[in-house]
């Protein structure tokens, strides 16, 4: 039995309904259709259940998804609004007319929809399912995923050469004698991305300080013997695939403490990948982790190391599975990044991330990229 179907079954509901954009990941995952306007995605049997449409998209609908393809007016909405005017109770009452007496709908589900629905069926919200799902990697996602690795490393290979080229002013990065800021950064990594059909918004390019803030983004010009943390998660627009890796540079002498903390760090990203297999748990993996640095002097409380050790990736940068404090089981075909970073205010910040999969062997690691920190 599929995942769908059993959760139906264990609900007690004869149809998962969901109603979205295809910038919703789990619509994306069930569907294969892309398109910015939301519509609805039925199932409540075996194959792979129907999507409901408007007439204009039915020929790209039927090329991109694996679902049947309905119309609106196969549906009956354009009867249905012959007497309801209004478009929301419109809607509930075409998914009504498909869905039969108790639906199973996402936690995401529109609640306004929802409550018009309530009139109709008797609703059901749904613990997970999708999310679930997309947390196992077919062998088709991970080889797209090791794509998008690719398209990520050669952008930060770029912005590695331009700091590697600058010169230093006055303690400020220079290049082609202007000075090299985070969003000169920024804007060439995406520039390389945007060749390669990928995106990328929120890219951290942030120096000194600021580096001591995890998601600093950074701002201004880049200055010589202090860290550089880059940190680049792009999509690919064809598929919604992400990748992530994150890097930490100094251009220059970094201080000692600066090298101290990024010896640690190395040995806390092996240290957590040699133990990466089947079954172990993301929490046990995240309390290795805390357990070194605390051995090393470093905290793990409001500085040091203040996040979780990794997340899953797919068609949101951030998914199951968790490897942190709440961490579960891993299983096969999870992809997760391995991402310890200690934060100090007054010294400044190191991060490191590598991604991969989860594999019967252990882990199968995408990286391919140096971790030199003296550039």
């Amino acid at each position: 039995m599929d995942p769908i179907s059993d959760a139906l079954q264990k609900a007690g509901a004869d149809t998962f309904v969901m109603y979205a954009s295809s910038r919703d990941a789990d619509m994306r995952y069930m569907t294969r259709f892309t398109t910015s306007d939301p519509f609805v995605y039925f199932k409540n049997g075996g194959g792979n259940g129907v999507i409901i449409v408007s007439q204009m998209e039915t020929v790209r609908a039927s090329r991109e998804s694996p679902a049947a393809v309905m119309t609106r007016t196969q549906a009956g909405l354009p009867d249905i609004l012959k007497t309801e005017k209004d478009p929301l109770r419109a809607t509930a009452r075409m998914i009504a007319g498909q869905a039969g007496k108790t639906v199973l709908v996402p936690p995401h589900f529109p609640v306004a929809l929802a409550q018009a629905l309530e009139e109709y069926c008797t609703i059901v919200v749904d613990n997970g399912t999708v999310l679930a799902m997309r947390a196992k990697k077919t062998r088709a996602e991970i080889q797209i995923m090791k794509r998008v690795q690719g398209f990520t490393q050669a952008a930060m290979g770029h912005a590695v050469s331009l700091i590697k080229k600058s010169t230093v002013k006055k303690g400020i990065l220079h290049y082609k004698s202007k000075p090299l800021t985070s969003e000169y950064i920024r804007y060439a990594m995406h520039c390389m991305l945007l060749e390669q059909g990928c995106s990328a918004v929120d890219t951290i390019v942030s120096c000194g300080k600021d580096t001591a803030i995890p998601h600093m983004t950074g701002t201004g010009p880049l200055r010589a013997n202090e860290p550089i943390i880059i940190d680049l998660f792009p999509v690919e627009d064809e598929t919604g695939y992400y990748a992530d890796m994150t890097r930490t540079l100094v251009k220059g002498e970094p201080s000692d403490e600066i090298r101290e903390m990024y010896t640690a760090l190395q040995e806390a990203k092996r240290l957590a990948i040699s133990h990466i297999h089947p079954g172990v748990s993301g929490a046990s993996l995240y309390q290795e982790v805390v357990d070194y640095f605390h051995d090393h002097g470093y905290h793990s409380d409001t500085r040091g190391f203040v996040h979780n050790l990794g997340h899953g990736v797919g068609l949101h940068i951030h998914e199951m599975p968790t490897v942190g404090p709440a961490g579960k089981a891993l299983e096969t075909g999870n992809v997760i990044t391995i991402e310890p970073g200690l934060y100090y205010p007054k010294i400044g910040g190191v991060r490191l991330e590598d991604i991969g999969a989860v594999t019967a062997k252990g882990f199968t690691n995408f990286t391919k990229f140096s971790e030199e920190l003296v550039v």
